[in-house]
């Protein structure tokens, strides 16, 4: 199965493939070699501990590495003032009486707990395309739908601590 990736989301995994080569690696391997010089490998913990997030690592890199290779480059078609992939949205939701923002984003770096939302998701494919002031209704299955209204769009890039996060 291919994964749906947007062009952001593939250059925040090549910082992260650069990250984890250039300096994780570097310090992995030096706690590595620091728990060798310890002596006796047969009880050591330490070198047993250093190996295991050593490749952890590089296992790691491999994953994001196929991911890429793999995946289909998801665009984002849509106008400034619209609801898109990677935009920040701001809702009132009529039936609960309350205001939530989320992020609509590719399947792959879906969260919903964190308020990031799919493109796929009931609420993702409604709200595409919409403006603010739209009234959508989010239809979750054949007996449940509800309806918000979309109060703001946030086009403002991802923070650095959000790319970096494990995909």
């Amino acid at each position: 199965m291919n994964n749906e990736l947007t062009r952001k989301d593939i250059e925040d995994m090549e910082a992260e493939i650069e990250h984890r080569k250039v300096v994780v690696r570097k310090e992995l391997l030096e706690h590595v070699k620091e728990a060798r010089s310890h002596g006796d490998l047969s009880e050591n913990f330490e070198y047993y501990a250093a190996k295991k997030e050593k490749n952890k690592n590089e296992g790691r890199i491999r994953y994001l590495e196929r991911m890429i290779r793999t995946a289909n480059i998801v665009e984002d078609n849509s106008k400034d003032d619209e609801v898109g992939i990677n935009k920040t949205i701001t809702v009132y939701v009529e039936e609960d009486d309350c205001e939530e923002e989320y992020k609509i984003v590719t399947t792959v770096r879906e969260d919903s707990l964190s308020g990031l939302v799919s493109n796929e998701s009931p609420m993702g494919k409604a709200l595409l395309g919409h403006k603010v002031g739209d009234r959508v209704e989010i239809v979750v299955n054949k007996d449940y739908s509800y309806f918000v209204v979309i109060r703001k769009i946030d086009n403002s890039t991802i923070n650095d601590s959000e790319s970096l996060r494990e995909f």
